[in-house]
């Protein structure tokens, strides 16, 4: 079990070409999960082609050749523009899963995934007339991830659940290459079970609906559904220790270094225009940028704290999921 670099709630689509079972399912699911209907498979595939994620893997290649050879580059990761993706109004508008039903007059839910197999959205069949041969072979081509009849019982909440997973498999799956090159490096703690479970209760506990990993301090921003922001900074022995170092090389006051010393203070230096390091002029109130930490004993020890986030770190507020949400409820009633 592992934590994708980001993740955001997105849009569910439910493709059937009854349009009154549809009206009735989107009523009938979560208000949370945003969706969007079609009846009609030709306008939905036109409105999926043009609304595809682009990689948004924010990488930078430069090459050096008088220091590598000509067929080697170096890369670079600009960690700070994925947590400003939290600044895109259009992130919540992302197809991440299909649900299809099979039986539809212009193409069947098959042929329609398979016209958009080069999308990135999971799919879930979800229908009362294929049998259970013809899903199989749909899962055994890669065509869907997931069949569910409507006549299961439970039909609803197998589905909100099913969704949810899917969600989550669709941002593990969009994080992998990044997730790799910054588990090398300060964020080890991606891949680690047991502080990926701790994020995962944060966020039912709490409510919390985004979370992007966040350069300085290391950790993990959280946003709930009105935009505010807490940073989870976490921090291991090895960057305590640094902590420490950088705040005794800077003459603080022998209270914070003792502090610093016995893990009893996690900090967060969040001034504008700062490094997020310790600085001489906090010297006489240096205890306002600190938390006591939590301990989460995995691969190996963290120390983590949540910290309001002052709203200086973005460029503009974020757009806030509540606020797609209501957006969103004018389109689905014209729909």
């Amino acid at each position: 079990m592992h934590l994708p670099v980001y993740a955001h709630p997105t849009l569910t689509v439910l493709i059937d070409d009854s349009d009154s079972f549809l009206r009735s399912l989107s009523f009938q699911l979560d208000p949370m999960l945003a969706n969007k209907t079609f009846h009609d498979t030709t306008e939905a595939l036109h409105w999926l082609r043009a609304s595809a994620p682009d990689s948004n893997v924010p990488l930078h290649v430069n090459f050096d050749m008088q220091n590598l050879p000509a067929d080697q580059c170096n890369v670079a990761l600009d960690l700070e523009r994925i947590y400003r993706i939290a600044e895109q109004r259009e992130r919540f508008a992302v197809p991440s899963v299909l649900v299809v039903d099979y039986s539809m007059p212009q193409m069947n839910g098959l042929e329609f995934c398979e016209a958009v197999a080069h999308l990135p959205c999971k799919k879930i069949l979800f229908t009362g007339a294929a049998d259970e041969k013809i899903a199989v072979t749909a899962f055994n081509r890669g065509l869907i991830d997931r069949y569910i009849k409507k006549s299961d019982d439970h039909a609803l909440d197998l589905l909100e659940a099913e969704v949810l997973a899917a969600q989550e498999r669709y941002f593990d799956h969009r994080s992998d290459t990044l997730r790799e090159m910054v588990a090398l490096h300060d964020y080890r703690f991606l891949t680690d079970p047991a502080l990926a479970e701790v994020v995962r209760e944060l966020k039912r506990a709490l409510g919390f609906v985004e979370h992007y990993i966040f350069p300085n301090p290391t950790g993990i921003l959280f946003l709930d559904q009105h935009g505010k922001a807490t940073l989870m900074a976490i921090e291991t022995e090895d960057s305590m220790q640094a902590q420490y170092e950088i705040a005794r090389d800077s003459d603080a006051p022998r209270s914070l270094l003792d502090a610093l010393m016995e893990r009893r203070v996690l900090t967060f230096f969040s001034d504008p225009f700062g490094d997020g390091m310790y600085r001489s002029s906090m010297a006489g109130h240096w205890h306002r940028y600190c938390q006591p930490p939590r301990i989460c004993h995995g691969r190996e020890t963290y120390y983590w704290a949540l910290f309001d986030l002052p709203g200086h770190y973005f460029d503009q507020r974020p757009h806030t999921y509540a606020q797609f949400l209501r957006e969103l409820q004018p389109q689905v009633a014209a729909a």
